[in-house]
């Protein structure tokens, strides 16, 4: 049976009446300001090289993870949905996830792919086995006009700035050519050195000689390779970034003498290392990289708790970011004091910590982001950045942290067309939260109307030095 495809314009607000206006009349004041995405993860040749993006299976299935891990769960291979296979027919691709669309009911990606189909491919109907060649041709056709090339959405869903992450070892030459272009969008870089900080990433010790060559200092000697980072920083920043990102295992920092942390590097170069001085490597380096942030200004991140790849056989098979990650109890109160023994209460270092272990947002984040001045609170998160998860993150730390210890919303996305979708989720997510707080007379009406916009707009510019 095909179906309409309807999006309400009350959904996600709460089902009180009363509130439900309330929420309705704050969305109505921020639904239309610029996106701010200060995180996230799209390839930037596409603004670069300003291409077609080319059918719906490669713009909306292969790039998005939170979708092919769902099919792949109920046992649809990777290399139908032609993720890891250029040779796949994509049509076939698409139809494997039509068949299969009943499966995202409940979850935010079925919530972020209607807001795409309906608003920016005008599709009436919902997407089924039925369906399922209406919209491959249908957003196939859109795909190859003018209007749905990467600049033109861009300025279409009015993103003001959007940051891409890069490794150390990237040229940059896409960002360069951005910029070369003459193309006012803005599109900025984050220094992404796990490639080259973590003993464990795949090639490391070859990434750290590349790096020396990069750099011209000899990253074989602490010395060295610590000055190769300040080296690339300093590019990075060149090129736009302002903020840093750590994808570490934990949140474990610490604070070495120079004699010990040389003996260290000395130790993870070599490849004779155990499991212990690889963790003890990676939290050093957060201390040395919140040194370096105190220097030249740039906004640190930590993602830590996320087990990667844990599905080996997928990861030998395909390698990494297969939608196969999967979060951790994780530790901060401990783990971050080495650190913020060093450089906690310095008002030049600004740190946003994420976490994938809800219950530490109470217990932890919380009260350390309401203490130390160097730390702020990101928003939910990878597998919590969804109505439920947004509306616990609030519920957990406002009490504690407050609003103005948190930096709005990032959409930590690959998937570009999931920017505005997500960015109107959290939108709605928070009016509709500061409408609970204005019914229950806690703020007053004027006050969640600021705060609207400054969960929608100013924090995360604010906070990410935009």
């Amino acid at each position: 049976m095909i179906r309409n495809l309807e999006l309400h314009p009350d959904r996600l607000f709460p089902a009180d009446p009363t509130v439900r206006a309330l929420a309705r009349e704050l969305y109505g004041s921020v639904r239309d300001l610029p996106i701010i995405s200060p995180h996230g993860h799209t390839d930037p040749a596409w603004f670069a090289k300003n291409e077609s993006f080319g059918n719906a299976t490669e713009f909306l299935l292969v790039p998005d993870h939170y979708v092919f891990r769902m099919l792949y769960s109920q046992g649809v291979a990777l290399k139908d949905l032609g993720v890891g296979n250029p040779d796949v027919d994509p049509r076939a691709a698409w139809r494997l996830l039509a068949e299969r669309y009943h499966l995202f009911r409940g979850t935010p990606s079925r919530i972020w792919l209607d807001f795409v189909f309906a608003d920016t491919f005008a599709l009436k109907v919902q997407l089924s086995a039925e369906t399922s060649d209406l919209y491959f041709d249908s957003i196939t056709e859109q795909l190859a006009s003018e209007a749905m090339r990467p600049r033109a959405l861009f300025e279409r869903y009015n993103i003001e700035v959007l940051a891409t992450t890069e490794s150390p070892l990237d040229s940059l030459e896409q960002h360069a050519a951005i910029c070369a272009s003459g193309w006012q969008g803005r599109v900025i870089t984050a220094y992404r050195p796990d490639p080259v900080i973590d003993p464990e990433y795949e090639g490391f010790r070859a990434n750290i000689d590349h790096l020396s060559e990069l750099t011209g200092e000899d990253c074989t000697t602490w010395g060295g390779y610590l000055a190769a980072h300040r080296k690339r920083r300093a590019f990075f920043a060149a090129m736009g970034a302002t903020s840093t990102d750590h994808g570490h295992p934990t949140a474990l920092t610490a604070n070495l003498g120079r004699g010990e942390a040389e003996r260290l590097f000395q130790t993870v170069i070599s490849g004779a290392f155990t499991e212990y001085d690889a963790e003890l490597f990676r939290a050093q380096m957060l201390t040395e990289m919140a040194a370096m942030s105190i220097d030249d200004g740039l906004v640190m991140q930590i993602h830590p708790g996320a087990l990667r790849n844990h599905n080996e056989g997928l990861f030998n098979a395909m390698g990494r970011d297969m939608g196969a990650d999967m979060p951790t109890r994780t530790d901060y109160v401990h783990a971050l004091k080495p650190l913020l023994d060093c450089f906690g209460n310095n008002p030049a270092l600004s740190i946003i910590l994420f976490t994938l272990d809800e219950s530490a947002y109470a217990r932890e984040l919380a009260p350390l982001a309401g203490h130390y001045p160097c730390l702020k609170l990101g928003p939910a998160w990878w597998f919590h950045d969804s109505p439920e998860g947004m509306r616990r993150f609030r519920r957990m730390t406002t009490e504690t942290a407050g609003f103005y210890n948190t930096v709005g919303f990032n959409d930590d996305t690959r998937a570009f067309l999931s920017i505005p979708a997500r960015h109107d989720v959290a939108r709605r997510i928070d009016c509709g939260f500061l409408a609970e707080l204005v019914a229950e007379h806690r703020i007053a009406d004027w006050e969640a109307a600021e705060l609207a916009a400054d969960l929608t707009y100013n924090l995360a510019k604010q906070a990410y030095r935009l």
